[in-house]
């Protein structure tokens, strides 16, 4: 049925066709319905829903935390543990921690980050610089292939305006 229709009529049409009507879009004068079978629908939506989820990339972000007095062998399993997260293609936040009157050597933190910005610079780029907030030091890489699929659309986006 298309058009205008008594509320009576359709429901005895959704009756007949052993369905039910759904209103679509309330509060709408007259209100439009579509007759259909509702429990199916909902199904579909949840199972729609469910897969919606599963493709959702929880967790793009990681963080990786050290001191700036951090030891050799300490930061190589720190880098491993950076390595792999960009090579999963997440970005990754490096924090290095300052103590009390630490924060009066904020280059060793800074000398730390770029040492290893230096060392991922094959596969990663850094998104944004490092920087001092507080006790924190904050810098954020970016895997390579993001990155330049970010500076292409930006560019895209460029050309287009």
């Amino acid at each position: 049925m298309t058009g205008i229709v008594e509320t009576k009529e359709a429901l005895l049409a959704a009756r007949n066709k052993e369905l039910d009507l759904v209103e679509i879009v309330p509060g709408q004068t007259p209100p439009i319905c579509k007759i259909m079978n509702y429990s199916k629908y909902r199904y579909e939506q949840e199972k729609k829903d469910k897969e919606a989820r599963k493709r959702r990339k929880v967790g793009q972000l990681k963080e990786v935390r050290m001191r700036a007095t951090i030891g050799e062998h300490d930061l190589g399993v720190k880098s491993r543990h950076i390595q792999e997260f960009l090579e999963t293609g997440r970005k990754v936040k490096i924090t290095v921690n300052f103590r009390g009157r630490e924060t009066s050597h904020a280059d060793l933190g800074r000398n730390l980050l770029e040492t290893i910005k230096e060392n991922f610079s094959s596969i990663a780029s850094c998104e944004q610089k490092p920087r001092l907030e507080g006790y924190r030091m904050t810098m954020l890489l970016v895997p390579k292939k993001k990155a330049e699929s970010q500076r292409k659309n930006e560019e895209n986006l460029g050309i287009e305006e």
